[in-house]
């Protein structure tokens, strides 16, 4: 099968270039100077919210992606996220990637300002440039993906969001990318989805639960978070128990006529089930 990991990131090289050329980083950097002088007193914790949250469920807004397709074409960015916020979500995580998710950086715009919770941008992050169209548009976190990047180029981005007051959650897949870990990172990802494919195993979590939790350990250490392929409150409750504290799901919720209510009643079965 065709790796779609490295059609994305050709195609963000590309794009990034593109838009370099239209708004260049030094007016993005005086941009995202303004936004960080004027919202200081406003920091809004994506690891704190997690750590303090009953459920930990990040809540994602997607619109597709490029195995399934279109999952909810017609979502508005106006009203789910808020929804979410209403449901009990501790965070939500919004695509920003348009050919192959349908997002867009306006879409965190839209919510910033309807929502109190912390916002992950999820794209594709490999320039600095993207963490300071993170910063102006109102996110409060950064997803950094290993597959994406080299180790040094990890710890690279991780500073430089940190400078610009965004978290990063740090995403791995498979025990080869722990090395990835450093101090400095906020929260450790683990993608049950296998970029290369696609293919989706929650069980991933589990398998590498032990050795993410040995390599994290410390006085500082990230908050762990599953990623995709969570369907159940069962799950939950398992992860959980395995170390996780941040679960971010999109597809279980985004796939129905009102992702807000499904998540409402999978929290209150979540409740259910650990109480």
């Amino acid at each position: 099968m065709k790796d779609i990991l490295s059609e994305i990131i050709a195609h963000k090289q590309t794009e990034i270039e593109l838009q370099k050329q239209t708004v260049s980083p030094e007016q993005l950097q005086e941009q995202a100077g303004i936004i960080i002088r004027e919202n200081a007193a406003h920091h809004r914790s994506m690891k704190q919210a997690l750590a303090a949250s009953s459920t930990g469920i990040i809540s994602e807004f997607k619109r597709r992606s490029p195995s399934k397709g279109w999952i909810n074409e017609a979502a508005q960015a106006e009203e789910i996220p808020a929804s979410y916020e209403a449901a009990g979500a501790a965070a939500l995580s919004i695509l920003t990637d348009e050919k192959f998710f349908g997002g867009t950086l306006r879409d965190i715009r839209t919510a910033r300002p309807l929502v109190r919770i912390p916002i992950l941008r999820k794209d594709f992050i490999i320039d600095e440039y993207q963490l300071l169209q993170a910063c102006i548009v109102g996110a409060d976190a950064v997803l950094l993906i290993a597959a994406c990047l080299s180790p040094e180029q990890c710890s690279t981005l991780t500073a430089q969001a940190h400078e610009l007051g965004l978290e990063v959650l740090l995403e791995i897949h498979s025990p080869s990318e722990l090395s990835y870990i450093n101090k400095e990172v906020d929260m450790v990802g683990v993608n049950n989805r296998n970029l290369g494919s696609f293919v989706t195993d929650v069980e991933n979590s589990f398998r590498i639960a032990r050795q993410l939790r040995e390599a994290t350990h410390g006085p500082a250490s990230p908050l762990l978070v599953s990623e995709s392929g969570i369907s159940d409150p069962e799950t939950i409750c398992r992860l959980r128990a395995a170390g996780f504290r941040g679960f971010l799901i999109g597809e279980t919720f985004m796939k129905t006529a009102n992702p807000g209510e499904t998540l409402k009643e999978f929290i209150q079965d979540s409740l259910l089930i650990s109480n």
